[in-house]
C-alpha cells in the first residue's frame, strides 16, 4: 500500500481546496534499453532503429519527470493544495475502453522487459502495476471531484495514457487513463456527458479512437499538426455516427504559442462546452507545448490562463467538477513549473494575462532610446 509523500501543506484561507493525487508506485515503470528484452521480430526492429541514431538513446518517459514535479511542490508548496494516493484500476474498469485480448497481452508482460510498439513504447518489470495504479489514481481523482470532497483535482500519473488505443499501446502509453476515468464516471458516478480537453503538444489519438462514435463524450484536442507525432488530428476528423461533431481537433503549426492557444480556448472550446453541457470536465494536461520541449511556444502564464478558462467553464456548467490528468512533457523544468502554474490557479490564485514574449522589453527599450532620435525643441 503506497502512502502520500510528506509535503508541507498550508492551511486554506480563502483558497479553493485542490487535491493532488500521486502514488509512488507509478515510479516503478522504468524501461531500460540496455536490459535484455523479450526476443522477437519487434525487438530486432526497434534495436535496428536505435542503432542508427548518432546519440545514446534513453527512454524519454522516465520516473524523473514526476520526481521533478514532487520536488518543486515540496520546495514551493501551493496554498490550498493537499495530497492523496490512488489505487490500481480493476480489470473491469480497464475493460470499458480496452479489449480483453489487449489486456491479456499487457498483463502477460508483468515482471518482464519488452517492446510494445515500434515507436519505442516499452515495459519494464514494474510497468504493468504502474499502469494499473496510474489509471486507478485518475479514477480516484474523478470520484473526489464528483462527490464534492475536493474543489478540483490533479492526477500526477505515469505512464501517460492519451496515445493508448483500445487494442494497442503507443507513444509511451499503456492504458488510456483519462478514457478509463471518463468511462467510469459514466458507468458508476452518474455523469452522462463528459468533456475531455487535451492540450498536450501531441494529438491524443487513443482518446479520439475510443470515443470516436460516442455522442456523450466530447473530445477537444489542441495540438501540433501532422506530420508531428502521431500524425492524426486533422481539422476534418470530427467523429462518426451518433458521435459526429463531438470530436473537435485544433491542429496548430510548430511555434504557435499563447495567443493561438487562448484564441482556440475562447472561440472554440468555450462555445463547444456551452453547447455540449457536460456533467464533468477532464483535462489531458501535457506540458510539452512549452518551448523548452521544442514543439510549441506556450508559456507558464499560458497554461495558467487556459486553466482559468476551464475552471470558469466547470463552475458554470457542471458544479465545478474538474480533474486534470498528467500526460506528456519531457523537460523536467518546464514540466514541473507548468504543473505548479496550473495548481496555483486551481487553488484560487490570480489568473495571469499572458503577454507577447519580448513586447514589454521592447516597450522599455523604446522609452529609453526614443529621445536620442528626436530633435530637442528647446534647442531651436
Amino acid at each position: 500500500m503506497s502512502r502520500a509523500p510528506n509535503f508541507r501543506e498550508s492551511p486554506v484561507t480563502g483558497r479553493n481546496n485542490v487535491t493532488v493525487y500521486y502514488d509512488e508506485r507509478v515510479l516503478n515503470h522504468a524501461p531500460d534499453v540496455n536490459a535484455a528484452f523479450l526476443p522477437g521480430r519487434l525487438d530486432k526492429r526497434v534495436r535496428a532503429i536505435l542503432s542508427g541514431l548518432t546519440v545514446q538513446w534513453k527512454y524519454p518517459e522516465h520516473p524523473g519527470r514526476l520526481q521533478a514535479i514532487i520536488d518543486l511542490l515540496k520546495r514551493e508548496p501551493v496554498e490550498g493544495v493537499r495530497f492523496a494516493t490512488g489505487q490500481p484500476a480493476t480489470r473491469e474498469q480497464l475493460a470499458r475502453v480496452h479489449t480483453t485480448s489487449y489486456l491479456d497481452e499487457v498483463f502477460s508482460l508483468r515482471n518482464k522487459n519488452a517492446w510494445l510498439d515500434v515507436d519505442t513504447t516499452a515495459v519494464s518489470p514494474g510497468s504493468v502495476e504502474a499502469a494499473e495504479v496510474a489509471a486507478g489514481t485518475v479514477i480516484s481523482a474523478v470520484e473526489a471531484v464528483v462527490s464534492g470532497s475536493t474543489s478540483s483535482a490533479f492526477a500526477l500519473v505515469r505512464p501517460p495514457g492519451h496515445h493508448a488505443e483500445p487494442v494497442r499501446a503507443r507513444g509511451f502509453c499503456l492504458f488510456n487513463n483519462v478514457a478509463v476515468a471518463a468511462a467510469h464516471a459514466q458507468a458508476q458516478l452518474g455523469c452522462n456527458r463528459v468533456l475531455i480537453l487535451d492540450w498536450d503538444a501531441h494529438h491524443g489519438n487513443g482518446t479520439q479512437d475510443i470515443f470516436w462514435a460516442d455522442p456523450d463524450v466530447m473530445f477537444i484536442d489542441i495540438h501540433r499538426a501532422a506530420p508531428f507525432y502521431p500524425g492524426s488530428g486533422s481539422l476534418h476528423e470530427v467523429g462518426a455516427g451518433l458521435g459526429e461533431g463531438t470530436t473537435v481537433n485544433i491542429p496548430l503549426p510548430g511555434g504557435a504559442g499563447d495567443p493561438a492557444y487562448l484564441r482556440a480556448m475562447n472561440d472554440i472550446v468555450v462555445p463547444a462546452a456551452e453547447y455540449f453541457q457536460p456533467d464533468l470536465i477532464l483535462v489531458s494536461a501535457g506540458f510539452d507545448a512549452h518551448w523548452y520541449d521544442l514543439a510549441l511556444n506556450v508559456t507558464y502564464d499560458g497554461f495558467a490562463a487556459m486553466t482559468g478558462i476551464v475552471q470558469s467553464l466547470a463552475d458554470r456548467l457542471c458544479e465545478g467538477r474538474l480533474a486534470f490528468v498528467l500526460e506528456g512533457g519531457y523537460n523536467t523544468e518546464s514540466l514541473s513549473r507548468g504543473v505548479r502554474a496550473v495548481l496555483e490557479v486551481l487553488a484560487g490564485g490570480e489568473v495571469p494575462r499572458p503577454r507577447v514574449c519580448g513586447m514589454a522589453e521592447v516597450e522599455e527599450a523604446i522609452a529609453f532610446h526614443l529621445s536620442a532620435f528626436t530633435d530637442d525643441a528647446s534647442g531651436d
